[in-house]
Parts: C-alpha cells; sequence; structure tokens
C-alpha cells in the first residue's frame, strides 16, 4: 500500500483546522494539526510533511516568517491560508516561497483541488553531486546552453548543477524557453501557468519572474528578457 501523502496544517483556530482536517483525511491524507508558529517549525523536521497549509495571522511567530524559516532549508510546497486579501499581502507571501495563496473564507472542496494540484506539480530535486554531470533527458523538455528545463520530471540543471525550483516557477520557465524571442503578456502567462485554478493579479507573474533570475543567471546565448509595457519573452541571442 502506498504511503499516505502527509499535510501539516498551521492555523490558530482549532474549528477551521478540524474542518480541513476532515477533508484531506476523506481524501486519504496523512494530516497533523498544530497552532503556532513555533510549534510549526518544531514538529516540520519530525513530521515531514509533503505540503503545509499556512495561517498567516499566528500568535507569535507569524506565517510570514514561518514561510521565511522554511525555505532556508527545505522547498517543500506551501499553500498560504489568510483573511488578509489585499494584493500587497499575497505578493509578499509568493516573494517569501510560497506556492499559492487562499482568501479566507474558502470552500473546503476547492480548497483539497488545489492540495492535490500543487502536490502533482511538486517533485523534490537531490541535490546536485560533487562532480556534476548532466544526465540524458527524457519526456518533455527544453535546452540551451548551459540550461536544461525538464517537465516530465520537473528538474533545471544550470551550469551543470541542478537548481531547486517550485513547480510554478519551473513551468513558467519552461513555458517561456518552449517559445523563444515570443513575447507574452501578464495576463497570457497568468492565464497559460495559472489558468482557472488561480485568480490574481499579474504583478503574481513579475514576482516569479524575479525570483527565476535570482536563480539562473543571463546567459551569453539566451536571457529572461523584459518587454517594456507588454510582458516577458525568452530571448535567444542569435
Amino acid at each position: 500500500m502506498a504511503e499516505k501523502q502527509r499535510v501539516l496544517i498551521v492555523d490558530d483556530d482549532a474549528n477551521i483546522a478540524e474542518l480541513i482536517s476532515l477533508y484531506l483525511i476523506k481524501e486519504c491524507y496523512e494530516t497533523l494539526i498544530v497552532h503556532d508558529g513555533e510549534e510549526a517549525l518544531r514538529v516540520f523536521k519530525e513530521f515531514k510533511p509533503n505540503i503545509i497549509l499556512l495561517d498567516l495571522m499566528l500568535p507569535g511567530i507569524d506565517g510570514y516568517q514561518v514561510c521565511r524559516e522554511l525555505r532556508t532549508t527545505s522547498q517543500v510546497p506551501i499553500i498560504m491560508l489568510s483573511a488578509k486579501g489585499e494584493i500587497f499581502d499575497k505578493v509578499l507571501g509568493l516573494e517569501l516561497g510560497a506556492d499559492d495563496y487562499m482568501i479566507k473564507p474558502f470552500d473546503s472542496k476547492e480548497l483539497v483541488a488545489r492540495v492535490k494540484a500543487v502536490l502533482r506539480r511538486y517533485h523534490a530535486v537531490p541535490a546536485a553531486p560533487a562532480a556534476p554531470s548532466v544526465p540524458e533527458q527524457q519526456g518533455d523538455y527544453v535546452e540551451y546552453p548551459n540550461l536544461v528545463v525538464n517537465l516530465t520530471n520537473y528538474s533545471v540543471t544550470y551550469n551543470g548543477r541542478s537548481v531547486e525550483m517550485p513547480p510554478k516557477e519551473l513551468e513558467l520557465l519552461y513555458f517561456l524557453a518552449s517559445s523563444p524571442n515570443q513575447v507574452f503578456t501578464r495576463e497570457q502567462l497568468l492565464d497559460h501557468i495559472w489558468g482557472y485554478e488561480y485568480i490574481g493579479d499579474t504583478r503574481t507573474v513579475d514576482v516569479h519572474i524575479k525570483r527565476l533570475r535570482e536563480k539562473i543567471k543571463d546567459n551569453e546565448n539566451w536571457a529572461l528578457t523584459t518587454v517594456w509595457g507588454i510582458g516577458y519573452k525568452f530571448e535567444v541571442k542569435r
């Protein structure tokens, strides 16, 4: 029997946490509920969750700080939960490394669907070996000098080394690199990458591009280019 996927629920509202847990248990997930940020950080290594549902308004250490701390050591998927629906709050959460952001009150069935979607796309990328070598690629991938983006196994190889990257960042990079020199508006990128699962501001795209640029520096043969007033393109220099 396959091992159940584990969900760490971090919410100081016991009623909401229990309701989320019941829906996830019904879908055969294993859950653990904690009610503050310090406890979440404490149980993280022992519980080893496959995904974290993280409320922002927590006593003591808030959800933003928890996310910041976790991202120093782990790329585990994080879905932020909050009653704060301002664009600033969403962008800040994404900049800190969250994979999704849901506004309370939300439909529990939608939350379960988003958990499934994030887990379906997420694959941990192993650490690079001391003497790196680029394996033979299989499946759907794009390849450029010093860069390989593989959508089949959700891996990115940059300068011969594996780069850890959340699913949405990888999908955005793959989509742009699959259509070199084609300009896409932010709205087009939102539609292609986030689709019906996400209703958000176009600044979400800007945040993900910023995070990609921090991990993937421009090459003499290619670059992630901003087309001012329009959007972005993966520019291949001829």
